[in-house]
């Protein structure tokens, strides 16, 4: 395929970061539930023919599911209750889908999205675009998170409450790149500041540390996972959420143009089971973190205040009255961000980055 090309091209020049606040191994969420440990997840009824990775739109040997492999571009993790959900009651199942979570960076959903190599991915929104920008062909297709889940934390009573109260102070970012740098430029933007105002320091997945030690008057956070952590730690934290100065896009699944061309019914089946996975958690949070215990190695040993506040958090993140409705302001919003911040040369066709049309 013309697009597979691009994947190696990409991977060298596209500056992308996770979709969440740090790196995370490859790992695909097939095994069963005695599988060696790492980060062993099984899926309960589905057994994997064997293996690698089944090719995309390929069926078990049964004939009756169709195998998706899903990068989710993180670590398993309590913000992922809502595919848990999904694959533990079985509405993959009851949609025709055999799903397997793979936690491989997003860089590479992305790059292999659009060359055809999988049919979905999780990523964040800005990745839609700086990917078209590139020529892959990929479509927006559910929004995931509502609100664009990046964030500036500060100690509590270092006076930083407002975008401008950044003036002058030391920001550690975990990179100049990814949701987390887009992020924080809609923050400074909002305050009327410049990267000139700031002095940026690029310290990687370290920002509890950083803040907790001084070394950092402020933080660049996931709201979902750094801003609770720093909290149990005994740090109380004031969080500047972008989603409160900006309306951008977040999370959400991509697909590819040749998949909603050729498998509309597949798009829309995978949608609608993860939205019902994504209703289910909403409605029944406790269950849903019940459910996850058995999909997350360590969750049900770790301290369940900090988990369950990430899963409170991130149920915030899902609540709306239109599930899976991505906003066109927000494309807008986004489009504009990137093209101030350099990393768009020109406007795109935003018609075509995203659509609406495959929701329930």
């Amino acid at each position: 395929m013309k697009y597979r090309l691009l994947i190696l091209i990409l991977t060298a020049a596209l500056l992308l970061g996770a979709c969440s606040p740090q790196p995370a191994p490859t790992t695909v969420a097939s095994a069963p539930s005695s599988a060696p440990t790492g980060y062993p997840v099984f899926v309960p009824n589905i057994q994997s023919s064997g293996p690698g990775y089944p090719a995309p739109g390929g069926t078990t040997p049964a004939g009756k599911l169709t195998r998706i492999r899903l990068p989710v571009g993180y670590i398993p993790d309590i913000q992922f209750a809502p595919l848990y959900v999904a694959m533990e009651k079985g509405y993959y199942r009851e949609a025709g889908l055999d799903v397997q979570l793979d936690y491989s960076m997003e860089i590479n959903a992305v790059t292999l999205t659009g060359a055809g190599d999988i049919q979905f991915a999780i990523v964040s929104g800005e990745q839609v675009l700086l990917g078209r920008s590139q020529g892959l062909p990929i479509v927006y297709t559910m929004a995931w998170f509502q609100d664009y889940p990046v964030g500036v934390a500060s100690k509590k009573g270092a006076g930083i409450l407002k975008p401008q109260d950044l003036m002058g102070k030391k920001i550690g970012t975990p990179a100049l790149s990814g949701a987390s740098y887009i992020g924080l430029r809609a923050i400074l933007n909002a305050g009327g500041l410049k990267e000139t105002d700031v002095t940026l320091d690029t310290i990687g997945f370290n920002q509890v540390e950083a803040l907790a030690a001084g070394r950092e008057d402020a933080v660049v956070v996931y709201v979902t996972n750094e801003p609770i952590q720093l909290e149990a730690r005994g740090f109380p934290v004031d969080v500047l959420r972008v989603a409160d100065y900006l309306k951008l896009v977040s999370n959400g699944l991509i697909t590819n143009e040749d998949t909603l061309k050729n498998n509309p019914d597949l798009v829309r089946r995978m949608v609608r089971a993860t939205l019902r996975g994504i209703t289910e958690a909403v409605n029944n949070p406790d269950e849903a973190y019940k459910i996850s215990q058995k999909y997350v190695e360590g969750l049900s040993t770790a301290d369940p205040a900090i988990q369950k506040k990430k899963l409170e958090v991130s149920l915030g993140l899902w609540k709306t009255d239109r599930p899976g409705y991505t906003d066109p302001q927000a494309w807008e919003n986004m489009q504009k961000v990137l093209l101030d911040m350099g990393m768009l040369s020109k406007p795109l066709d935003l018609n075509k980055a995203y659509s609406n049309d495959y929701l329930p």
